[in-house]
């Protein structure tokens, strides 16, 4: 009797158990299905920009659904800031991240070799190269490290040349700790991480494999993603085993607030702004009511001030930049030689001192600077002139503004009489009779007394009506 409702309740739990794992496979096989790996792309010099592409992907990478991220390498470096950033960010990323120095001809200088090391994974495409990760502020290369020497000719054993300056070697020392750190963590070969900060040292794609910078050598990212599928990596801390193989590549495109911030955190975009919204003020000061020069400088002032945040700045060239924008602003409302060329002397002077960074790709143009100097001194050149001008013609007003104006007979008596000038009556005499309706000029203003004479008939009304 109880039998078989046993049966019947042995079965009916073992369907249960049955359909969930049946539901649970399903529901992992799906979630396979939707995994796929997310491919960005660091190209041109590493800035704001390229920090701020990099935070948003691997912060938006969902490790459920992301594999893994491709960074795509090809620069010749850029500001230091924004490479520990983006070190700083793969570091803490939640899902593994693979270097790939792509497509041939590409290069992971400078910068790129930091970024390289600290990936999960790194990889190069054949007839790609790296290194050259010795700091710009540096110089040319120095000793390959401070126990090593040189001999003389005599072959005596001296050492080797000093660093130029205390702050050299600093520098040359953070740098060398730094990749070596991130060289240790990811199990590669730090001696030539040290060789390419302190001797500029660069590497092809084959040599790096030999010589254990990078992990492996692929064509293409399919191909990179079949060849890694399996391997072990660490993610914050935890060994995890990627699952690559056949799964599809997705590239992740820069929003356009980062297009745009790419734009504005070029050094000679952020110049040029705020050259424009200097300028844009000045003429709405001097102008009050043209509302359009106001708004547009206003606007740019403070897209390139934006910019300016964003860039590293040397507070002493925008110290100087903003005492000269007050001198010229002062000119503006008081026309004078002094504020004019001192606003202008100053103003270029902090435009070359304001970016400090000795990076190429973030170095204002000369050409830039040069365009903006003689667009300033034409402009200063005009409001002088205008200036100069009005100094040398001064307004004439009262009796010294009526010499010379014409004036209409109203009455005459004898060598006195009335006349109208400028709109209005007045008393006159004349050396000799006038005839009213005939036309004199004013030669003399005595009192209340025009002194006139008789002169041609204008085309002018005297009355000005």
């Amino acid at each position: 009797m109880y039998l078989p409702r046993l049966i019947s309740s042995v079965t009916a739990i073992a369907l249960l158990i049955a359909s969930t794992v049946l539901n649970v496979s399903g529901a992992e096989r799906e979630t396979g299905k939707d995994r796929y790996v997310a491919s960005i792309a660091i190209t041109g010099a590493i800035g704001p920009a390229t920090a701020q592409y990099v935070k948003d992907t691997l912060l938006s990478a969902d490790p459920q659904r992301v594999e893994a991220v491709i960074l795509r390498i090809n620069t010749p470096g850029g500001l230091a800031t924004s490479m520990r950033e983006i070190i700083a960010d793969i570091l803490a990323s939640r899902v593994p991240v693979i270097g790939f120095v792509a497509p041939a001809g590409a290069h992971a200088a400078s910068a790129g070799t930091y970024i390289l090391y600290a990936t999960h994974v790194a990889a190069m495409a054949p007839g790609t190269n790296l290194g050259a990760a010795t700091p710009v502020q540096i110089g040319s290369p120095i000793s390959p490290s401070p126990q090593e020497t040189d001999k003389d000719k005599n072959g005596s054993g001296q050492p080797a040349s000093k660093t130029k300056d205390a702050l050299t070697a600093k520098m040359t020392n953070d740098a060398v700790a730094f990749i070596r750190s991130l060289a240790e963590l990811r199990h590669r070969n730090a001696d030539w991480a040290e060789e390419a900060i302190r001797q500029a040292a660069s590497l092809s794609s084959q040599a790096a494999l030999d010589k254990g910078v990078i992990d492996l050598i692929a064509q293409t990212p399919e191909e990179l993603l079949s060849r890694i599928d399996g391997r072990d990596v660490q993610v914050i801390g935890e060994h995890r085993r990627l699952a690559t193989r056949n799964l599809p590549v997705r590239s992740s495109e820069p929003s356009w607030l980062i297009r745009l911030l790419a734009v504005l955190t070029d050094p000679n975009v952020a110049f040029i702004l705020m050259i424009v919204g200097v300028y844009g003020l000045i003429f709405e000061f001097s102008s009050p009511g043209a509302v359009a020069p106001g708004v547009i400088g206003a606007i740019c002032l403070v897209l390139g001030l934006y910019a300016l945040n964003m860039l590293p700045v040397d507070y002493t060239g925008l110290a100087l930049m903003l005492l000269g924008i007050a001198f010229l602003v002062a000119e503006a409302f008081n026309p004078t030689v002094v504020l004019g060329f001192g606003g202008l002397i100053a103003f270029l002077l902090g435009a070359m001192m304001l970016i400090d960074t000795d990076a190429p790709e973030f170095q204002l143009s000369w050409t830039v600077i040069a365009t903006a100097m003689i667009a300033s001194i034409g402009l200063l050149s005009l409001t002088l002139g205008y200036v100069w001008r009005a100094r040398r013609s001064p307004v004439r007003t009262g009796a010294p503004a009526m010499l010379g104006q014409p004036a209409e007979v109203l009455d005459w008596s004898g060598q006195e009489g009335h006349v109208l000038a400028l709109g209005e009556r007045w008393q006159a005499r004349a050396p000799r009779t006038l005839t009213p309706g005939e036309h004199v000029q004013i030669i003399g203003v005595e009192g209340l007394v025009l002194e006139v004479r008789h002169g041609p008939e204008l085309a002018v009304n005297p009355g000005g009506q």
